[in-house]
């Protein structure tokens, strides 16, 4: 099923045929951009969100195999992420997943009451996810992840609260709560249906009750245990330290995202079925020589470089260093942005000696402050942008 706040690149449709071909698309692909990239090595790896458990269980093995064995990612040394869904993380998925050097598997809960997936258009039951969570401890993952959403159809603040508790039984090393974002072309984006906003509220206590619970905050979304054995574990399995949209990623297959010093680029997207059938079956008949070039992305001018360092660094745990961006630039944060200092007058963001950092409002706020750093030209492509 497609979930009714996707918008990801996701298709429900496919047999055996398609998927065969698509994987076989997927290693042309990843052969010319190993060859492009030619000498190089990996700081980490990801598969997903989409959900490639789905994928049989060969055909799993095969996505493996391309990482390691075409593009050279050692996948015993290096930490990988890996998405799932409740219905897909069956044993021995979980098990080649394992023996392969997966070492965060993150799955998308949403919720542990039925009625409030079953409005997003999810078919889980509560049994299945706690089946599911129970078989990902019993393969010995070091981190397990859980994401949970606010702001569902027929949600209220307790029901929130009791799914951050019963997701609190299977001890997640992380927990991400994620605000329901109704995105165009989406199901839920295509329905009149309308609800109360409790957003605010439920971030707020949710935050608070797993603040009491001895988790650390890393991000708006992002929620860390505070142990001293899970502290050891992430900081082993997230080592080197790594942001892929500062230090580079290549993404490979529909829908993946690739980020340069320059260019941030990708397939063309789409939210629509239609859209992205077309868009798939493209990707399926691209000659082998076309892999060789990009030709839908997006170039990052000196400004947007600077504004993408500020976004991403204010926006985290670690925050803006003013030092560090006059070494990166060789300029002045606020010479270039004297803007900055309006988050300051709003109490969005404190001075903690040299370092920008968003106050708990300002992390309320996170995703608005980063649309708001969003430079003039981005804006205008945002406005011209054709939805698919």
């Amino acid at each position: 099923m497609r979930c009714g706040f996707c918008n990801l690149f996701t298709t429900v449709t496919h047999n055996e045929d398609f998927v065969t071909q698509y994987v076989n698309t997927l290693q042309k692909q990843a052969k010319h951009v190993k060859a492009a990239l030619g000498k190089s090595s990996f700081a980490r790896l990801a598969i997903g969100g989409g959900t490639p458990t789905q994928l049989p269980i060969h055909h799993l093995e095969t996505v493996l195999n391309v990482a390691e064995d075409t593009m050279g990612a050692d996948l015993q040394s290096i930490p990988i992420s890996v998405e799932m869904s409740p219905e897909t993380a069956t044993k021995e998925k979980l098990e080649l997943l394992r023996s392969r050097g997966v070492t965060r598997a993150s799955i998308g809960v949403q919720s542990f009451f039925e009625s409030e997936v079953a409005a997003v258009n999810r078919r889980q039951t509560t049994a299945e996810v706690e089946a599911a969570l129970t078989r990902m401890r019993a393969a010995g993952f070091p981190i397990i992840n859980i994401d949970l959403i606010y702001g569902l159809p027929g949600q209220t603040v307790e029901t929130w609260l009791q799914s951050i508790r019963s997701a609190l039984r299977f001890e997640p090393e992380e927990i991400f709560l994620y605000p329901l974002y109704v995105r165009p072309l989406t199901g839920l984006g295509t329905s009149e249906k309308e609800w109360d906003d409790i957003r605010l509220n439920c971030y707020r206590q949710g935050r608070d009750f797993l603040l009491s619970q001895g988790y650390i905050q890393k991000s708006m979304r992002m929620f860390q245990r505070n142990t001293e054995e899970t502290l050891c574990i992430t900081s082993l399995h997230q080592e080197p330290v790594y942001c892929c949209q500062q230090d580079g990623m290549v993404g490979l297959g529909c829908g993946a995202r690739s980020y340069t010093d320059e260019l941030h680029y990708s397939n063309e997207y789409a939210v629509g079925g239609k859209g992205i059938r077309e868009i798939l079956q493209g990707y399926i008949q691209t000659p082998e020589d076309s892999f060789d070039f990009v030709n839908y992305g997006f170039q990052l001018d000196a400004e947007d470089k600077h504004r993408r360092y500020i976004l991403l660094l204010l926006l985290s745990h670690e925050g803006l260093s003013f030092s560090k961006y006059q070494t990166r630039f060789n300029t002045e944060l606020f010479s270039d942005f004297s803007d900055l200092s309006e988050l300051i007058d709003l109490e969005l963001v404190i001075d903690d000696s040299g370092i920008l950092r968003l106050t708990q409002t300002g992390v309320e706020y996170s995703d608005a402050i980063g649309e708001w750093l969003f430079s003039e030209k981005v804006r205008e492509l945002m406005q011209r942008y054709e939805l698919k």
